[in-house]
């Protein structure tokens, strides 16, 4: 008899997608960042809300972001300890402003922390592992 491998335990870095999010999951297995817009005042938002957080209009709908964005900020992490973080350290959590308008909190792939800096220009690519939603990240 062997003995039984442990259970890996609970991931804290899986979305759980609904019927609202659907859209947004799809579009980025896609290959598509998806944001919304309000009809009432005009401005963007992500994350993905059924109303506007300016002016709190129902009046909102999906649209295709253009996966510019800029670097706000950010952190290298060389410690986390919720699973699977810790598999992937050091790796750079980040702020970024798209180009149209809305922060968004991310990652930062293929670039060297020596060469990160504010303002340094972005796009959009999507990390996806096996039966797991696509999850979108920045690189230069």
């Amino acid at each position: 008899m062997t003995a039984a491998s442990p259970s890996p335990g609970p991931r804290y870095d899986l979305p759980e997608p609904d019927a609202f999010t659907r859209p947004y999951w799809d579009a980025a297995a896609e290959g598509h960042l998806l944001l919304r817009r309000c009809g009432g005042c005009g401005r963007a938002h992500h994350y993905p809300r059924e109303f506007c957080p300016f002016c709190w209009s129902e009046d909102v709908a999906w649209e295709r972001a253009s996966g510019r964005a800029t670097l706000y900020t950010w952190s290298v992490v060389h410690r986390n300890d919720l699973p699977p973080f810790g598999g992937r350290v050091p790796y750079v959590a980040a702020v970024v402003d798209l180009a149209e308008g809305p922060r968004m909190m991310t990652r930062i792939v293929e670039c060297e922390e020596s060469a990160l800096a504010i303002g340094m220009e972005l796009r959009v690519t999507f990390e996806r592992e096996e039966g797991r939603e696509a999850v979108a990240v920045f690189r230069p």
